[in-house]
């Protein structure tokens, strides 16, 4: 997450378009046929009331960032690396019980899908942790989701996209401050490293989803993560990742940033059309930053607060730039 994520696809094309159009959520795109797709008049099929699915998303959102609150309170106990491993080895033993995934009748290809999402979402995890343990919580967020939108500048296509990425760009530059020094250049570039490695994950999340059923792949790609992340973390904590307490807080942690975030969002995806979900996904950068306030204490100034403002609004324009040229098709 960014707190990064971790979860599957079940997506069309134009599906994987909608949530690869910025921050949507990248596990969300693989539930909208079955779960979020638009009727023919372009509204998602709802019951009950419509706040419903969008205090979902906000509740699936604050816990994904106030976990990744938690996690920066860990990295004392069991550095970086270690509170990675700890998310995603609890969070792969969770989703592998609930999931029960089947191990045959995959093909290789199908293998080699979930090992590459596997892959790109332990990267994603161990850069976005490196750079939360460096920079404030909502300024990681905020590098980490210009990944998303780069790779909505790309498969958008389209002239006023060049906009929105101008806009983003002008919030990195005040949150820089004219250098990037200010933050700390290491925990900038860990973070910006954390967003292309989220636009990896986006991409092979939506390809798992489209070749496993239900959540199947999101479990065996996990643990595919945490398997890949484990020698880091035991090379960083070594025998600190087996203190009860911390094995406590990292359940928490893996809990708050994977296992509910995901619930949530895939029970709104049932009643919320994709663009809506992505617009308030749009605004994880300040949930961060709200969050990185009241846990770490990790004041923003003006000027950081404008930046995260931009770079939401850039998001949000790409969404809806996105979604009507899909429309207009």
């Amino acid at each position: 997450m960014s707190g990064s994520r971790g979860a599957s696809a079940h997506a069309s094309a134009g599906a994987e378009q909608a949530a690869a159009s910025v921050v949507a959520l990248p596990e969300a795109a693989g539930a909208l046929p079955d779960a979020g797709a638009p009727d023919g008049g372009g509204r998602a099929r709802s019951g009950g009331h419509p706040l419903g699915p969008v205090a979902l998303v906000v509740a699936g959102g604050l816990s994904v960032q106030f976990g990744a609150a938690v996690a920066v309170l860990l990295m004392p106990r069991a550095g970086a690396l270690g509170v990675v491993t700890l998310r995603l080895v609890l969070a792969a033993l969770v989703l592998l019980l609930v999931c029960r995934p089947r191990l045959r009748g995959h093909s290789r290809a199908d293998w080699g899908t979930v090992l590459a999402f596997g892959a790109a979402m332990s990267g994603m995890n161990m850069l976005f942790y490196q750079a939360a343990d460096r920079i404030p919580l909502g300024v990681a967020v905020t590098l980490e989701v210009l990944g998303p939108l780069a790779l909505s500048v790309i498969v958008s296509r389209r002239l006023i996209n060049v906009l929105w990425a101008g806009l983003a760009l002008g919030g990195v530059v005040l949150l820089s401050g004219g250098g990037f020094d200010r933050l700390d250049p290491v925990g900038a570039a860990f973070a910006l490293g954390a967003g292309a490695m989220w636009a990896t994950y986006i991409v092979f999340s939506a390809r798992t989803g489209r070749r496993f059923p239900q959540a199947d792949g999101l479990a065996l790609a996990m643990a595919v993560g945490a398997l890949l992340s484990l020698p880091f973390g035991i090379v960083e904590a070594g025998g600190k990742l087996l203190v009860p307490s911390t094995i406590g807080l990292g359940l928490a942690v893996a809990l708050m940033s994977s296992v509910l975030p995901y619930t949530l969002e895939l029970l709104a995806l049932r009643r919320l059309p994709a663009p809506t979900f992505a617009v308030l996904m749009s605004l994880e950068p300040a949930i961060a930053a709200t969050a990185g306030f009241l846990i770490l204490h990790q004041a923003l100034s003006a000027a950081d607060a404008a930046a995260i403002a931009l770079v939401i609004a850039a998001s949000m324009g790409a969404v809806r730039t996105q979604t009507a040229g899909m429309s207009a098709k």
